[in-house]
């Protein structure tokens, strides 16, 4: 078993790219986690809901806002249940109000971090990391919590090499 391993949630089909909305056939998140992966090897873990977002980017983001402010934890499809395997972990996903979506919380509420090195990685359109950091530190109780790294989504195709960079840095 690889010693790194991705959780990551990732946005396909509307999404809000450089000022506009635009479908994308993968998300930008995912292109992301390919990078990071071919880069120093890891096995993925993709949250995934058992209620999809709307496929209506504005829609989606009041879900978000919602789920957000209710401190909503959507049930997903599958879960990961044992990260012991592991030592280095990232966990990945677009920004949404300012933190990962609910769904990736989760996930993690349900994993013992003790002992773990783990990295925050965000998607973004002008937000960064946004609370990332703060809110891995205070769900992922045990871990270390390392460097982060945020991607503008409208440059996530052209943003290998610096992915990859980051990945040898912090992951390998």
């Amino acid at each position: 078993m690889s010693r790194n391993l991705i959780i990551y949630y990732s946005r396909r089909g509307q999404n809000y790219v450089g000022g506009s909305i635009v479908n994308l056939a993968r998300g930008n998140t995912e292109l992301v986690v390919g990078y990071i992966a071919d880069a120093v090897g890891a096995d993925l873990f993709e949250v995934v809901t058992v209620k999809p977002y709307s496929e209506d980017y504005t829609a989606c983001t009041e879900e978000a806002k919602a789920e957000l402010r209710s401190h909503a934890r959507p049930e997903l499809r599958n879960y990961l249940s044992d990260i012991s395997g592991y030592d280095r972990i990232a966990v990945a996903g677009p920004c949404w109000w300012g933190t990962y979506p609910c769904g990736v919380f989760t996930q993690l509420e349900k994993l013992d971090f003790t002992g773990k090195r783990v990295f925050p990685l965000m998607t973004h359109e002008g937000s960064g990391l946004g609370r990332a950091v703060r809110d891995l530190r205070d769900c992922c109780r045990g871990a270390d919590i390392g460097a982060g790294l945020a991607v503008r989504g409208s440059e996530a195709l052209d943003a290998r090499e610096t992915v990859s960079a980051w990945a040898r840095q912090h992951l390998a």
